[in-house]
């Protein structure tokens, strides 16, 4: 009999620690931005995630390739949420170039990605709340090279941080990814880990 319980106990002691095995990286929970979408509603970040999994990106649309490549795997992450029917679940989408990306540019930038709005919004807003909400979630982005071409149009790129951000239900930042290299299994296991 005191095998079983014991038995019993460490099953329970490992289920529970299943969901502490995600550290605690930021709690955002307190924090209040307001943006716009791409619609050009006003939102709040993170209140727009509130009691749910939010799986959030940080981009610029003028990115020749992580920021796509991020864009992608998103949408394939939330295919696979949606084909193993996980619920409450959101995705975001923010911008870091506020100036370019206003919420028309998101849109068009969006759909030529196949993005599907039923729980994913892309963000923009004023620069100062975007830099001081990147600044916060430990993302860092700076305007790197441009180039002017005879016909006097500019092209800019930012150097930037790679990232997809695992946040929970209580607004936490749980577990940071590379947005463009991202393995889609192990998001997929450790949302998995938020929903127990």
């Amino acid at each position: 009999m005191k095998t079983k319980i014991t038995i019993l106990f460490l099953l329970i002691l490992l289920t529970q620690s299943c969901k502490n095995d995600l550290e605690i990286i930021d709690d955002l929970s307190e924090d209040s931005y307001s943006l716009l979408n791409q619609d050009s509603v006003q939102t709040n970040f993170p209140d727009l995630i509130k009691n749910k999994i939010g799986i959030v990106g940080y981009i610029f649309t003028n990115c020749p390739d992580i920021c796509p490549l991020t864009t992608n795997n998103m949408r394939l992450i939330r295919e696979r949420i949606e084909n193993e029917n996980i619920k409450n679940v959101e995705f975001v989408s923010i911008s870091f170039d506020p100036e370019v990306d206003k919420p028309n540019v998101l849109k068009k930038f969006s759909e030529l990605h196949g993005v599907d709005f039923d729980n994913w919004q892309f963000l923009t807003g004023e620069k100062s709340v975007i830099d001081n909400l990147i600044k916060e979630v430990g993302v860092v982005a700076f305007v790197g090279d441009s180039t002017t071409f005879n016909d006097g149009t500019k092209t800019y790129y930012y150097v930037h941080t790679d990232r997809i951000q695992l946040i929970d239900q209580e607004g936490r930042i749980r577990m940071n990814y590379l947005g463009s290299k991202i393995i889609i299994d192990q998001i997929m296991n450790d949302v998995k880990l938020l929903t127990e």
